[in-house]
Parts: structure tokens; sequence; C-alpha cells
């Protein structure tokens, strides 16, 4: 499909004139990656109110078509009142979708709303949960907050070993804090 070009333009600015009708006559196709990248394209080039509708726009249709980025990132706007009034149950029903089209990033803001009781009540079980469910589906950030939780024994008994497991695959995923904190960990003898 044409939005994969379009991909390729998203930051490049010289290029965002070629990449923006490539995405819209993919989304006019009912392609949600297609919806989804339009919706970027006015997010990240034009700085006004409309250009937050258009984006929120583009990312309902992108949902709607069950596109997980696309729930996601309206997720981010109500959670942050990016063009929305700031709605935290909101951003947890398109976070809760996001994350059950098994999308990592959904997962892991998932998590941090119930961990950092944002607009819920801090559940460190069901921050656990969702980060646990980022981290199978190889999101390094989940990960990682699953070893902080084992680590500091947040809504789980402390558990250093288990805290080094998490911490080595958010390593080995990327995450380089991890691989200190598994470095850290190892040294200690866990």
């Amino acid at each position: 499909m044409n939005y994969t070009l379009g991909k390729l333009y998203l930051y490049d600015a010289e290029q965002f004139s070629e990449a923006f009708p490539l995405c819209e006559k993919s989304c006019s196709l009912n392609a949600g990656e297609g919806c989804f990248y339009l919706g970027v394209l006015y997010y990240i080039k034009l700085d006004d109110q409309q250009a937050g509708q258009q984006a929120k726009t583009y990312y309902e249709k992108a949902c709607g078509l069950n596109y997980g980025l696309g729930c996601n990132a309206l997720g981010f706007h109500y959670e942050d009142g990016q063009g929305v009034k700031q709605d935290y149950q909101q951003a947890k029903t398109y976070y809760e979708k996001a994350c059950g089209l098994d999308v990592g990033l959904g997962c892991y803001n998932l998590g941090l709303l119930y961990g950092r009781g944002k607009g819920l009540r801090q559940d460190y079980q069901q921050a656990k949960t969702f980060y646990e469910k980022a981290c199978g589906l190889n999101f390094r950030d989940g990960c990682n907050k699953l070893g902080q939780l084992y680590y500091s024994g947040q809504g789980v008994r402390q558990n250093f070993q288990t805290a080094k497991e998490y911490f080595g695959k958010a390593c080995d995923l990327g995450m380089q804090i991890s691989c200190d904190n598994y470095r850290g960990l190892n040294e200690k003898g866990y």
C-alpha cells in the first residue's frame, strides 16, 4: 500500500508534502495504518488546535479499523488533554483496546495509569498485569517496569532474582538502564 512509502517520509521535513497524500490515499482506502500515520503527520508537523483535532480524527478512524497504535494515540491524547478535555477513563478505554490488539505500548501505558494512580485508583496488581502483557509482547519498557516492581516490592513480594530476570529481558530488547540494573544485581550475587 502507499502508506508504507508515506512512513518513510514521516521524519524528513522536505518529504512531508510527498508523505501526506500517500497516507491520505491509504486512509481513504480504510487502511488503519495509513490513517494512523496521517494522524501522526498532523500531530508532528502542524502546531495548532485544528491540527490536533485532525490528528484525533485520524487516530479515531485508525482505532475504529482496529489498528492498535491509533487506539494508543487516542489514549495518549485523553491522558494528556491534547486537543480534547483530559479524561483518564477515556484514556483507559483506548489503552485497553490497544492492549487487546496486542500493542505492547498500549499495555504499558495502561500499566502506568494504574501504577501512578493517574485518574484511577492506584493498583500495583493491575499495573503488574499490564506490564506482564507488554513484556510478553517484547515491549522492553514493560519488562523494565516489572523489574522495578520486583526490585522495590511494589504490589509484589520483593524478589531480586525475578527483578534481575525482567531487567535481563529488557536489556536483551535494547534498554540500557535495564542492562545496568541487571549488572548491578548480578554483582550483588542475584
